[in-house]
């Protein structure tokens, strides 16, 4: 009686599991893919055949932490003692890719550093979920996104064969992002660079090639270099009438010291900014948000993740000239 129960649980659980995946979108993407890249759907359908629906993708891509943490709680897995050192000697150790990076391209070695210390610990953790099951998984089992989702899997597979990638093992995040940088399939394509120009771009293995990548991503995305990325804020007086936060810059400094909030350092009063506001245990902090910390934003749109960003790389720094 137990294992027959145990069984008809088995099966439940498992035409559950396949009952998650639109297997119309899977047919109509294959046939598509097909077409419009000229590889014949045999071949198509033999690879997508390989791919596993993992339900707990859907867990969290769910609850991302952007989206469900303070800033208090967030800052928290990011700036600590033991990130801070790793960034030091990752630094240590590509201090002349670094150097050279940052001045062909103008973004600072230190911001580069934040940017790959907070998505993968300076590639201590690039993910363990294969890239094909994660993509496959969001994009015939996740309809509030499949679109986006389903356009990285095509990327994917374009660059796999592109950069001589295992198609089949080649891990990363559960939303499909690879590499020290995270970069996704299209940003992959679109941004990748090799830091000795020699044709391959392997994000996966090299760091050099994952700093120039980083770098080339901020620079395309209108990085100002020698611009200021952000500055804390104090209120000078009780405001009420602070409009919703945006991430993108449209009004100026002086628009912001007039009804009552000045920075930390001084900043020119004719600069676009937008007013960043996070929260933590004390209540909220106000920064003000410069061209360059909504640059830091194209990379994902948390201001959460762009203040990591910043403060892992300013703390990166700071450690770095001590020890010098």
């Amino acid at each position: 009686m137990i294992k027959s129960f145990a069984f008809t649980a088995l099966l439940f659980i498992s035409f559950g599991a396949f009952a998650q995946i639109d297997d119309s979108a899977v047919a109509n993407f294959a046939k598509s893919f097909s077409e419009k890249n000229n590889v014949p759907i045999e071949e198509v359908n033999a690879i997508l055949n390989k791919a596993t629906y993992q339900a707990d993708i859907i867990e969290k891509i769910s609850k991302p932490a952007e989206g469900t943490m303070t800033w208090g709680r967030y800052r928290k897995i990011f700036i600590t003692d033991e990130r801070i050192n790793a960034g030091v000697e990752f630094w240590k150790e590509n201090s002349e890719t670094l150097a050279k990076v940052s001045a062909d391209t103008g973004v600072p070695e230190h911001i580069i550093l934040g940017i790959i210390g907070v998505e993968t610990y300076f590639g201590r953790i690039k993910g363990s979920y294969k890239v094909l099951d994660a993509l496959y998984t969001l994009s015939f089992g996740y309809p509030k996104r499949s679109k986006f989702f389903t356009s990285e899997l095509e990327a994917y597979l374009i660059l796999a064969k592109e950069e001589k990638l295992d198609i089949e093992t080649t891990k990363g995040s559960y939303a499909g992002a690879m590499g020290y940088s995270q970069f996704m399939p299209t940003s992959y394509r679109a941004y990748a660079k090799s830091f000795e120009d020699n044709g391959t771009r392997d994000l996966i293995n090299s760091p050099e090639d994952a700093i120039t990548s980083v770098a080339n991503y901020l620079k395309v995305h209108r990085w100002e270099k020698g611009e200021p990325i952000t500055s804390k804020a104090t209120m000078t007086r009780k405001i009420t009438n602070l409009n919703k936060q945006v991430l993108k810059p449209k009004n100026k400094v002086s628009d912001y010291t007039a009804i009552g909030f000045q920075p930390a350092e001084k900043l020119n009063a004719n600069s676009p900014a937008t007013m960043i506001i996070l929260e933590n245990e004390q209540g909220e902090e106000h920064w003000f948000g410069m061209n360059n910390f909504y640059v830091i934003t194209r990379y994902n749109h948390s201001p959460l993740y762009a203040m990591a960003v910043y403060q892992l790389a300013e703390a990166v720094k700071a450690k770095k000239g001590k020890a010098e």
